[in-house]
């Protein structure tokens, strides 16, 4: 198989038996990766109903055929399972080292089943697998985590690993590799966490198989001088240089999605890229990037001491930034650090604190209760006090640690109005009322508040309209060839910036039929992103979960609208667009199934009969 290794690792973690299993090709065609090929396996082998911190839930970490090869962008791995935040289908990708070398070890994928009764961690080394014992990992941060794993067994050594936050199950807890790079959504930390799995470390020099390598590395050598979209700006500054416009144009949430950027947050400036560049001691990549959009930092020396690790990315600055209304550099960066050495997902852990200082101000928490804290809005000395407590889960961030929805329930007194969640997943920061597509993402998508799904950018000659801003409804078949290609990107192992970058969407189809030997069409591509989409979609609806009956709290929508700013007075019929969205998929626009006929038409005849039992 080119592209792929060939081999899935199969873990019983209750049993401590390892198994192999050849991969088939045609399921790869069909799925071809990543959260694709994830679905699609633990939709077969895992019943519906499980609890998801329970021994039955499946986890896996998957690979996709760009993954360690020279296509650009081609560093990605996502790690699946039932997410513990949502209920729903979760997943959550990350760059960095990690997924090449899986599968440089010998594998495409490894899912783990059951749960361990102590601590353990995988080794995987050349294709030989092994349960260790991880007693002395247990309670170590990721960075730690990863160095002791290192240190033994050589620096060619990748390790994705949880912090104590997912040790102590916190729902908001990711899987880090390579000091803070995350698999950070869905609270597949707290995943590993139940199951007693620290690690999973794996080296291997098997390189991956390729149809045509030397067309392969020819359409690398081409491209790389036309990349396009975001390229240019991200070599510079990567995320972090987005903020101030991304705030000043209205897509950055302000003051817990209360606030607009003029009236409450006018200070944007002191977070420019400058300010995060000057703590910057060089550049950062993931494997054989050519954007580079990274950054490993200095320690911090300052008022805050934090290690050295990544530069904060957009989502981490707007949320910890303008929606807390903070705008001390050097108090991001140590939330970020303790959030990526504990092992959390920043948007989450900084939804949570602006939710916090809200109750806060409108007098259902007081001091006493957040044990002497002040959670006063733009206090950065409170913002880093309670996110420690929040990663610890100690204290008042005892309550906190699973997020807002979790929170607001502990906390009562109608705090639920200010917990910005969509079905207990924290919003990305990308405002529906500067971008209406975003309500269809964090409502329609089968991880709930995603914010990778809406008007990111694509390809040029992908979509063939352009996706209006400010037009909320009449773009749903727009959205949906847009979607379904980015799903296929995400399942290949392709890092969305560089998919962005790519000159048109006839290069990415290039890469991969020059990978994979496969004939495949835009068209092709854009019908196996349907099918991935309708996968996700349809573990949820076997679950019994109906996207259209969630709902986003009134302010995200514009309930009532903003009076100042760029979003002002704007409003997002957020069921109209839902509708829109299940029109354009085929599914039902009542009860959200996918058309019988259309999956057929996918090749997913025996997902329609199950689907069928669902009443």
């Amino acid at each position: 198989m080119n592209g792929y290794m060939g081999k899935i690792l199969w873990v019983d973690l209750t049993k401590k038996k390892i198994t192999e299993e050849i991969l088939n090709e045609k399921l790869c065609k069909t799925y071809i990766g990543g959260s694709g090929l994830g679905a699609r396996i633990l939709f077969e082998r895992m019943k519906p109903g499980v609890d998801p911190l329970s021994a039955e839930n499946i986890l896996g970490f998957v690979t996709g055929p760009f993954t360690g090869t020279p296509a650009l962008g081609g560093a990605r791995y996502v790690v699946v399972g039932k997410s513990p935040l949502t209920g729903t289908w979760g997943d959550a990708n990350s760059g960095g080292n990690f997924g090449p070398y899986l599968k440089f070890s010998g594998y495409d994928a490894v899912f783990f089943t059951g749960a361990s009764s102590k601590p353990v961690y995988l080794l995987i080394n050349n294709g030989v697998a092994e349960i260790k014992d991880a007693a002395g990992l247990w309670g170590k941060d990721t960075y730690d985590t990863e160095d002791i794993i290192r240190n033994e067994f050589g620096k060619d050594t990748e390790v994705a690993c949880i912090g104590p936050a997912g040790e102590k199950l916190s729902l908001i807890a990711g899987v880090i590799n390579n000091k803070g790079r995350a698999a950070a959504r869905s609270g597949l930390g707290a995943v590993m966490g139940s199951k007693k799995l620290k690690a999973v470390a794996v080296k291997g020099k098997t390189p991956v198989p390729l149809f045509d390598a030397e067309k392969v590395n020819a359409i690398r050598k081409d491209v790389m001088t036309k990349l396009g979209g975001p390229s240019g700006l991200f070599k510079q500054t990567g995320t972090s240089g987005i903020t101030v416009f991304l705030a000043k144009a209205g897509d950055t949430p302000v003051k817990n999605w209360s606030g607009a950027q003029v009236t409450d947050f006018p200070q944007i400036d002191k977070l420019d890229a400058k300010s995060f560049l000057d703590l910057q001691q060089k550049r950062y990549g993931c494997y054989r990037c050519v954007i580079a959009c990274g950054g490993e930092m200095k320690e911090g020396a300052g008022e805050y001491q934090y290690r050295k690790g990544h530069r904060p990315e957009y989502e981490t600055i707007g949320l910890f930034g303008p929606d807390c209304l903070n705008d001390n550099v050097e108090s991001i960066m140590k939330a970020n650090d303790l959030c990526n050495t504990y092992g959390v997902d920043t948007i989450s852990a900084a939804s949570t604190i602006a939710f916090t200082i809200e109750c806060y101000e409108k007098g259902l928490i007081t001091k006493e209760d957040t044990g002497g804290i002040e959670m006063t809005w733009g206090n950065h000395k409170s913002i880093v006090a309670m996110t420690e407590k929040l990663v610890k889960r100690e204290g008042f961030g005892a309550i906190l640690a699973d997020g807002t929805k979790k929170a607001a329930e502990r906390i009562g007194k109608g705090a639920e109005k200010y917990a910005m969640n969509m079905r207990g997943s924290e919003y990305g920061a990308h405002d529906p009322r500067w971008a209406y597509t975003y309500a269809s993402g964090y409502r329609m998508d089968p991880t709930p508040g995603r914010h990778t799904r809406g008007i990111n950018g694509s390809p040029a000659g992908l979509i063939t309209e352009p996706l209006d801003r400010t037009a909320w409804s009449g773009r749903g078949e727009a959205q949906k060839r847009a979607v379904c290609f980015e799903q296929v990107s995400e399942c290949v192992g392709c890092c969305m910036f560089v998919f962005d970058s790519y000159p048109g969407a006839n290069t990415f189809v290039e890469f991969l039929n020059a990978i994979t030997g496969w004939n495949l069409t835009i068209e092709d591509v854009v019908n196996a992103g349907e099918r991935i989409q309708d996968m996700r979609h349809s573990f949820n609806i076997r679950e019994g979960l109906n996207p259209l009956t969630f709902h986003s709290p009134d302010r995200m929508v514009g309930k009532p609208p903003l009076t100042a700013g760029p979003n002002a007075g704007r409003m997002v019929d957020e069921d109209v667009i839902a509708r829109e969205v299940c029109e354009a998929m085929k599914w039902d626009v009542k009860t959200a199934k996918p058309s019988e006929q259309r999956l057929i038409e996918l090749g997913m005849g025996d997902i329609a009969n199950e689907l069928a039992k669902v009443k």
